[in-house]
């Protein structure tokens, strides 16, 4: 019987052994900046950096494009930070009913 590579199950060599699939890995947020942040600099290249990660040449470019991309808001933007429209009347409103039960928990204890 043979497996299909991307049926999730080993997959048979020419010599008759199987070869077990690399369990899925989570990668840190951390660790795909650092990755990231090497593949910018760009002293070494994609294949050597993915050697020594130990990740994917298509992982470590998708990573370096999703760092380029998002750069822009570590400095912010006028445009992008909108700021939530403040209701004045319901704080009034939620003002005057706390003083009001502070005045009459005040009354109360005198």
């Amino acid at each position: 019987m043979e497996f299909l590579p991307d049926g999730g199950h080993a997959v048979r060599r020419e010599s008759g052994e199987t070869m077990s699939r690399r369990p899925r890995r989570n990668h840190t947020p951390a660790f795909k900046a650092k990755v990231a942040l090497a593949a910018v600099k760009g002293d070494r290249t994609i294949a050597q950096l993915a050697e020594h990660f130990d990740v994917h040449p298509n992982q470590i470019t998708a990573w370096k494009a999703q760092l380029e991309g998002g750069a822009s808001g570590v400095f912010g933007s006028s445009n992008g930070a909108v700021q939530p429209a403040i209701d004045v009347k319901s704080l009034h409103a939620k003002i005057g009913a706390l003083t009001l039960e502070n005045d009459f928990l005040e009354g109360a204890l005198t």
